[in-house]
């Protein structure tokens, strides 16, 4: 696996893990949320994860694909409000550019990266330094692309701490977007929800990946 990459059906473990982590993560992101905005981020989230989670219980994915393709349709249909329609769009940005990837590895998660940040940017009309999820995409988007030919768990690792690593810049911007925009300097000193559940999102993929490089050196 560490050198191969996830089999389409490994990908969706890996993303039954990340709904497992995002449904758990409720409270902190429904906190995080009521500090620069309505509340409403992590009962959206957990809801549109559990239901990524039935439907991908229930359907078997041929590609990688459809596979992601479902995850943001979902999500966009599930979720409500601004997170549902930014990280739907994420992950049927990132199933176009996996079109013509039959694994998951490290290429294929610079791919992702970089299709769904740039479907967030357009769809979004936010740019990186705005707090939004973007400032944690970004840096993950460039790790990801230096180490696209490396093991996937080094290059998911890597992503998963530039992530956490722009997540945390957030706190130091004003919000210039959103509902937070009205905050203004008051913005200050809280972490964009929406960073922290691609954080979150990454670093699930990560914990994921270990578990079958474990497996590998047993």
């Amino acid at each position: 696996m560490a050198t191969a990459g996830l089999s389409v059906d490994q990908a969706r473990c890996m993303i039954l893990h990340v709904c497992d982590r995002l449904i758990a993560s409720k409270d902190v992101l429904t906190q995080a949320d009521k500090s620069i905005g309505d509340g409403d981020h992590g009962i959206g989230m957990a809801r549109g994860f559990s239901a990524v989670r039935q439907k991908l219980e229930a359907a078997h994915c041929e590609s990688l694909s459809e596979l992601f393709q479902r995850i943001g349709s979902t999500l966009l249909t599930s979720v409500g409000g601004a997170s549902g329609a930014i990280f739907g769009c994420f992950f049927s940005g990132a199933a176009r550019g996996l079109a013509d990837c039959a694994t998951f590895d490290a290429k294929a998660l610079s791919v992702m990266l970089i299709s769904g940040f740039q479907e967030v940017r357009t769809r979004g009309k936010a740019a990186v330094g705005d707090k939004t999820m973007l400032d944690a995409l970004n840096p993950a988007v460039v790790i990801s692309a230096e180490m696209a030919s490396a093991p996937l768990y080094d290059s998911l690792s890597a992503a998963a701490k530039a992530a956490c690593d722009g997540m945390e810049a957030t706190k130091t911007m004003i919000a210039r977007t959103g509902k937070a925009k009205t905050l203004g300097e008051r913005s200050l000193g809280h972490a964009d929800p929406g960073a922290i559940s691609v954080h979150l999102i990454l670093q699930a993929m990560s914990e994921y990946a270990q578990t079958l490089v474990c497996k590998d050196e047993t």
